[in-house]
């Protein structure tokens, strides 16, 4: 059993872990607990679309601030804020890659109003006794990607989530006991200051 087969597994033990069943969480319950959701840290795992396999730690702080910090050998950084999204890459000579936030799926969730029941949002909503997993994506945009988000329930808690983007490449999040509150300064997501301070 090789090391991602061994990951997947225990992703999918954790998941089922909670309760022994689970009611399938509605549109509107999980509109309400992803707005209630203002700050949250969490460590996570992330398979890449090649198979590869990076770790971290994960910074939220609603709306549309999201930080990737992730571990050596990586390095990297991913942070949204200010309505863009910049990639630091230690391994590139190109400087750093930005594009904008509302062309990708993690918009959803990191909006200041999130509204799960607007039409055509939902391509898919699940459950399979324990986890409800619900598809999303930008109903006027559908050809930025998804995401796919699973969540428990008693209490309802983000576990994961898929991002398929505009190329049809998925990358998995899998969330380790993801810590809702908290302060977490808005530096930690000020791409003209991090830039600055690598000497971009």
């Amino acid at each position: 059993m090789n090391r991602r087969t061994l990951l997947m597994s225990a992703a999918a033990l954790a998941l089922v872990g909670g309760t022994a069943q689970a009611q399938q969480l509605s549109l509107g319950a999980v509109s309400s607990y992803l707005n209630g959701l203002t700050t949250a840290t969490s460590g996570f795992t992330q398979i890449n679309g090649d198979g590869t396999i990076s770790t971290g730690q994960l910074y939220i702080k609603r709306p549309g601030r999201i930080r990737f910090e992730y571990n050596a050998p990586d390095n990297s950084l991913v942070m949204a804020g200010g309505g863009s999204v910049a990639v630091f890459d230690p391994r590139s000579n190109a400087g750093v890659e930005r594009y904008p936030l509302n062309q990708t799926p993690l918009s959803i969730i990191l909006a200041r109003n999130v509204d799960l029941t607007r039409a055509r949002m939902v391509t898919g909503h699940t459950s399979d006794g324990t986890t409800t997993t619900i598809t999303a994506q930008d109903p006027d945009h559908p050809e930025y990607g998804n995401i796919q988000m699973v969540f428990s329930a008693n209490p309802t808690e983000l576990r994961q989530w898929i991002v398929t983007d505009n190329v049809g490449e998925q990358t998995t999040v899998i969330l380790n006991g993801l810590q809702p509150g908290g302060s977490i300064s808005d530096r930690q997501f000020n791409i003209q200051a991090e830039t600055a301070s690598r000497g971009g």
